[in-house]
């Protein structure tokens, strides 16, 4: 991590002495719904969050909550998507889908659309196609094209062409970007993992054998992130399918609920910070 280190070091140059929670919000497509209901139960019970970073699906949410919009705001929007708000289908050796669709959904969801913008400092992860190495956005810019770029799940997905990279979905290099809140400076990393199905199904189509695939790399590398974490809350929603936006409230609700079980850690970390 030491070029995240040297990223984060110019962008904050003087690391604040006051204790400070991060939260990382992994992806998760449709199932990262359950983010907006760990967000509601941090507002209710008061739990201060002074950096936020997320990746693919998990960047939306963070992105969203980053610029003032609250939980209810992002539940609405979240609720009424459909898989068609996300992507466009299109002809291309690269994709299935691209995301230049995704403007008019970013619309209604984003109150601020740049980084210098937003009332939560904002780290948002994608992957270098060619490198594989994570490329961060944060500080300054636009916003948008680094959601995009996030969440070009490969194979469904076109990748995102930035400058001289070619880039693809941030869960690939970074499942839950952790160490990126850890880097701008949170004393206390609070991760949201969204678990992965139970793969005991065999996969009936392409997409299923890439997701699944994806599944097993990122299970044999999670513990990399662990390591930055101080609590991982993970919500039950490994029993609905990645691109199941008909049960986003089902998904919220059980967010929620894992965020509830966890506040008396989370009370404990901001004693010990």
């Amino acid at each position: 991590m030491n070029g995240l280190q040297r990223l984060f070091q110019r962008r904050n140059p003087a690391r604040e002495q006051r204790p400070s929670i991060g939260l990382a919000l992994g992806g998760g497509f449709a199932r990262a719904m359950a983010h907006i209901g760990v967000l509601q139960v941090f507002e209710e019970e008061k739990i201060p969050i002074h950096y936020i970073a997320g990746v693919s699906a998990g960047s939306l949410v963070a992105a969203a909550y980053a610029g003032g919009s609250g939980p209810e705001e992002i539940a609405r929007v979240g609720t009424a998507l459909r898989f068609g708000d996300v992507a466009r289908w299109t002809f291309s050796r690269l994709g299935f889908c691209c995301t230049d669709g995704m403007g008019k959904m970013l619309a209604r969801l984003l109150k601020k659309n740049t980084f210098e913008e937003m009332r939560i400092p904002l780290a948002v992860g994608a992957t270098d196609l060619q490198t594989g190495h994570p490329v961060v956005f944060s500080g300054s810019g636009d916003v948008r094209l680094p959601l995009r770029a996030s969440c070009a799940f490969p194979g469904i997905f076109q990748p995102v062409r930035w400058n001289q990279q070619i880039l693809t979905d941030g869960g690939i290099s970074m499942e839950v970007p952790s160490a990126l809140v850890r880097e701008m400076g949170a004393t206390r990393v609070i991760s949201v993992c969204i678990p992965h199905d139970s793969g005991k199904a065999e996969p009936s189509n392409m997409v299923e054998v890439i997701s699944r695939s994806m599944q097993i790399m990122q299970m044999r590398n999670e513990s990399a992130w662990r390591k930055s974490s101080d609590l991982v809350i993970t919500p039950e929603v490994g029993g609905w399918a990645w691109h199941d936006f008909k049960q986003s409230g089902a998904m919220i609700a059980a967010g929620a609920d894992a965020a509830r079980k966890a506040m008396p850690a989370v009370r404990e970390l901001l004693k010990a910070a």
